[in-house]
């Protein structure tokens, strides 16, 4: 069974996505977004919606209802994600540049940054 969300466009929000659509400058994601809603706006099926645009179902679902929520400039904002890792603090910065300073042990000529993160216990990567 296929569904369908048809989109209410009022006249301003169809000018703009129109916009949107015809601005060679623009970025693809933008476009796309655009094309989701204007197509959506056609009863079109998610189906074909995604086929049309070239992405998936569920990204025709979260922008349909991010458009919902916030309208067109809804499209041209990602949402905001948390850092993966938080960055190393002052402390472990300090060791890492005084032991880089150094003389490195045994018979190695200059320190690596696997050497250096070894010996600090922090991550090469």
């Amino acid at each position: 069974m296929s569904q369908t969300v048809c989109i209410l466009l009022n006249p301003a929000d169809r000018l703009q996505l129109e916009a949107i659509v015809s601005d060679r400058n623009r970025p693809l994601k933008h476009v796309q977004r655009a094309r989701t809603i204007l197509f959506s706006a056609e009863c079109l099926t998610v189906q074909n919606v995604a086929r049309r645009v070239g992405v998936s179902s569920p990204c025709v679902w979260r922008w349909q209802q991010r458009f919902g929520e916030e309208g067109p400039e809804g499209l041209l904002r990602d949402k905001t994600r948390p850092p993966g890792k938080a960055p190393l603090g002052s402390s472990v910065t300090v060791r890492v540049l005084a032991l880089t300073c150094s003389e490195p042990p045994g018979s190695i000529t200059q320190w690596t940054g696997r050497a250096v993160a070894g010996i600090i216990g922090i991550s090469n990567g």
